[in-house]
């Protein structure tokens, strides 16, 4: 029903109701009917506009002035309550702003009450001890790789140069637990001189944590950030954060320090720079302890010892920094490139509850050759300082001075120090032993036994022995096989060191971490205590022996790797009494075996069997065999044949028969001043231990720096039981000869042996040229005529011209003098070229060639256990009577026979050692 027919009907019904009244006033009502009508529009009108105006979002002094509906609107929004439920489509900022008033740092920052001076120490000896270090370590840099102020550093050429195209992005990392410190940071970051890229404030299980997120929301900056966690990431947590960072830089902070506003871009410009691109700087620093004088090291926290170390700066001990210094680790601070932060985790730390300060330090050395600086400050401007407030400090207890904690980081920094750490002591103190052995497994441990015994027995000789560790080998298990006390896997003294490898670097089927960490570690150790040699198994793991091998070959001080098969570890005990400056030549010679042969197939099985037999060290020894045109089909089969394991194996045969001078003096040339010839004829055999005898006079005659003896020309095996020059050949003994020095010394000979020698390179280029000026067909044609020698009348004998050479220039030979002329070699005296030759009327009888073979370790014969000093060998002349080295040379002076003229009572003839060439005469 429409509204105006209702109205109608209402108003019929109240007048009575009657038809004739309705039909008369028909015209009346329409016209009623309309004015309502309009009527309602308008008051709809006019409650829309009211109900607009009345909205609580809506201000009436910003809109234009509707009169009458304007100020009904007013009157009547004050008796309007706003409602507490808001529709959901509105704006999330507005409804805070509503609920919670905007906040400021003033309102919401809290800051550390310090209401005490520095602390300030009068003790003396203290300020003494501390101040004489500081000098003592800012003195050695200063000569070693120099120092710089902090106007020398901002001089200096830098990547990062403030006034370049380029400036750095720097994340900042702010760690906080309960401290009330971070406005202070924050405030002093806001106002660097470069300014930062981002700031994390991190809160891991921190009590404090709304605060500190009402704090960084309070500074409004999208540059910082609030990171945080219910569970407390310790100290690590931290490099964690930073390894998410995309800068170019990080600089991470304790709650307590409060850099000044230069400090961002002094630690930039320093780190652009070439010299410390590749190092972690800061503000503080710890240098740790020194050795003692009882060879022990003392905790970092000992009071009133100089061996303690240094704490940098140090305020309590006036010591301030006023020239960047290198520390052992950076407490409190740290700014690096963030490629260096991924080096932290390369190795599972000693423990997650402190010390990742020294942990970031050790692993950046170990692995990325990098150095922990603290940078010097201008005293007089704090804002160039990294730490301006150094009180903080001293707020609240800090875990380095808890007993545990103490002795936790006493437990990680000797643990870096004795798994290759090169500390400020280190570096200062450069050490010098004489072997580091080194086992991969227990059983190598006690392989290794009786040789590092024998080292560490022996006095002034220094050897320690590294094992790997972990499930390896525990460096308690290898004190056991040692039969030393466990006690000494945790002595703070130099005599095991557990590399851990395995513990640290976890479980991996890859050889790669155990090869990275062993090399690590043991090129820091080599770096520290320098040996002479390092010594392990030859049959260790390759991939070890690999990580050895480049270990110490980084070693600028010559280390040598000594590989040691296990048969013959017990063999060389000698080794021990060579002095530190010969063991590094191990493994420079290089002796070959020059085997003469030609139709005495069964004398040489006999001789081959012996050299198969003999310890070999293994050292690489090649083989050759030299055989006339007509050697025999047995010998040619029998050289085919032999399998040699220690080296090459060479074969020549001569197409012309050249006889035995020149098969025995072409046999061998040198190929370097390290190439030593072994000269055998097939009716020799050999001793066992006759290479070690040739090792160990090589290394204590010749190669040791520290010997002077260019006399010696050749080692020989044999001993002889006559005097070979002497018409007569009488019978000599030189144990009996030489009893009243000692009945076994070594002695030397004028003679040069043919029945078993090693000549040296520089005589045999030497005897080539004088052979070739002097070599005759008629042995009385010969120019050298040595009186009353045997000698003179020899036909076609090579030793004949070396003995004339030797004479001439007073060379020597080294003999052996063992209990009945037991010796290295023997001559069986079976036929041949002279032995019951058709020419050769000189009758011989066996036993007095024929000598006993050493079958025992010869050290324990010789005079004190060792070869005696090279000052101390007995000289016997031609003849075998006592004549010293320089009455050898005087003898041959006055002979005046040699290819050039010399004076004849104080010249001999000196030659260019390289070609064998005769030179000039030269005073002797």
């Amino acid at each position: 029903m429409r509204s105006g027919d209702y109205l109608e009907g209402m108003l019929s019904d109240y007048v009575g109701g009657k038809t004739k009244l309705k039909v008369q006033k028909s015209s009346t009502s329409a016209r009623l009917v309309t004015a309502l009508t309009c009527l309602q529009f308008a008051f709809a009108v006019y409650a829309t506009f009211l109900l607009y105006y009345m909205s609580p979002s809506i201000d009436l002094r910003t809109k234009p002035d509707f009169t009458w509906a304007t100020r009904i609107a007013q009157q009547w929004k004050q008796f309007i309550v706003t409602p507490h439920v808001r529709s959901h489509y509105q704006d999330a900022s507005s409804l805070i702003g509503a609920e919670i008033p905007p906040i400021t740092p003033s309102l919401v920052c809290e800051h550390e009450k310090i209401d005490f001076l520095q602390k300030k120490s009068n003790d003396a000896q203290m300020i003494k001890f501390k101040r004489e270090l500081y000098n003592e370590v800012l003195d050695f840099q200063s000569n070693n790789f120099g120092t710089e102020t902090l106007v020398e550093l901002m001089a200096m050429k830098s990547k990062w140069d403030m006034r370049g195209p380029t400036k750095p992005k720097v994340t900042v990392i702010l760690n906080h637990f309960k401290r009330k410190t971070l406005c202070a940071q924050l405030d002093s970051l806001l106002e660097q001189t470069l300014p930062f890229h981002h700031v994390w404030v991190l809160s891991f299980g921190s009590p404090n944590e709304l605060s500190l997120k009402r704090i960084v929301e309070s500074y409004n900056d999208s540059r910082i950030s609030f990171i945080s966690s219910s569970y407390d990431f310790k100290y690590y947590g931290r490099f964690q954060m930073a390894l998410q960072t995309k800068a170019d830089l990080v600089y991470i902070l304790d709650d307590d320090m409060i850099p000044g506003r230069k400090m961002l871009q002094i630690l930039s410009h320093v780190a652009g720079t070439d010299k410390y691109k590749n190092s972690v700087l800061g503000s503080i620093g710890r240098i740790l302890p020194f050795r003692q004088k009882d060879f022990t090291f003392p905790s970092y926290r000992k009071f009133r010892s100089k061996e303690a170390g240094l704490y940098l700066p140090d305020p309590a001990y006036n010591i301030t920094i006023d020239k960047i210094v290198q520390v052992d680790f950076l407490s409190s601070s740290w700014f690096l490139s963030a490629e260096l932060i991924k080096t932290l985790f390369i190795e599972t730390p000693f423990t997650f509850a402190t010390g990742e300060d020294l942990h970031l330090s050790y692993q950046l050395q170990k692995y990325r050759n990098a150095g922990s600086f603290v940078l010097p400050v201008d005293p007089n401007d704090k804002e160039t300082w990294g730490d301006s407030e150094h009180r903080l400090a001293y707020v609240s207890e800090t875990t380095v001075i808890f007993k545990d904690i103490v002795q936790v980081r006493d437990d990680q920094w000797w643990k870096a120090l004795s798994t290759g750490y090169i500390t400020q002591w280190a570096a200062m103190r450069p050490q010098k032993i004489d072997a580091l052995f080194y086992a991969h497994s227990v059983d190598e441990v006690k392989v290794l036994a009786p040789l590092l015994q024998k080292f560490r027995s022996t006095a002034g000789k220094k050897a320690y022995i590294a094992v790997s560790g972990g499930n390896f080998c525990p460096c308690e298990d290898a004190t056991t096989a040692l039969n030393w006390p466990k006690l000494v896997c945790k002595e703070r003294r130099f005599k095991i060191f557990d590399l851990a490898i395995g513990a640290l670097s976890g479980v991996s089927n890859s050889e790669v971490p155990v090869v990275q960490a062993l090399y690590s570690s043991m090129k820091g150790l080599i770096k520290i205590h320098n040996p002479s040699v390092v010594i392990t198994v030859a049959d260790i793991d390759p991939h070890v022996r690999n990580a050895l091998k480049m270990a110490t070959e980084t070693n600028s001080n010559a280390t040598t790797l000594v590989l040691l098969p296990r048969p013959s570890i017990s063999k060389v005990l000698w080794m021990a009494d060579l002095r530190p400056t010969a063991l590094p030549y191990w493994n420079r010679m290089r002796i070959s075996v020059n085997i003469i042969t030609q139709n005495r197939a069964h004398s040489l099985t006999r001789l081959l069997k012996s050299l198969s037999n003999a310890y070999y060290l293994g050292d690489e020894i090649p083989i050759s065999f030299n055989m006339d045109s007509k050697v025999d089909e047995a010998t040619i089969k029998l050289v085919n044949s032999f399998d040699w394991p220690h080296g090459p194996k060479t074969l020549r045969r001569r197409i012309i028969q050249g006889g035995l001078i020149r098969a025995v003096s072409e046999s061998w040339y040198p190929s370097s001043d390290d190439d030593y010839g072994l000269l055998l004829e097939d009716d020799i055999e050999v001793s066992p231990y006759y290479y070690l005898w040739i090792k160990y006079a090589l290394l204590a005659y010749h190669y040791d720096p520290q010997v002077s003896f260019p006399e010696l020309s050749s080692l020989s095996l044999y001993t002889p039981r006559i005097v070979e020059v002497v018409k007569e050949r009488p019978k000599w003994n030189p144990t009996e000869f030489f009893k009243h020095i000692h009945p076994n010394t070594p002695y030397l000979h004028q003679l040069p042996c043919s029945w078993g020698a090693v000549f040296f390179p520089k005589l045999w280029r030497e005897f080539y040229v004088y052979m070739n000026m002097r070599f005759t067909e008629d042995a009385k044609a010969n120019p050298v005529q040595i009186p009353k020698s045997r000698t003179n009348g020899w036909q076609a004998s090579w030793k004949k011209f070396l003995i004339d050479l030797m004479y001439l220039r007073g060379y020597v030979s080294l003999y052996p003098n063992f209990p009945k002329q037991a010796s290295f070699s023997t001559n069986h005296m079976e036929p041949g070229a002279h032995i019951r030759a058709k020419d050769n009327v000189v009758k011989h009888d066996k036993s007095d060639f024929e000598v006993p073979l050493l079958k025992e370790d010869f050290r324990t014969l010789l005079p004190g256990g060792k070869l005696p000093p090279a000052s101390r060998l007995p000289s016997l002349n031609l003849f075998n009577l006592p004549v010293s080295l320089k009455g050898l040379k005087s003898a041959g002076a006055k002979l005046g026979q040699d290819v050039l003229r010399c004076n004849n009572v104080t010249e001999i003839v000196t030659v260019d050692h390289g070609t064998g060439l005769p030179m000039r005469c030269a005073k002797f």
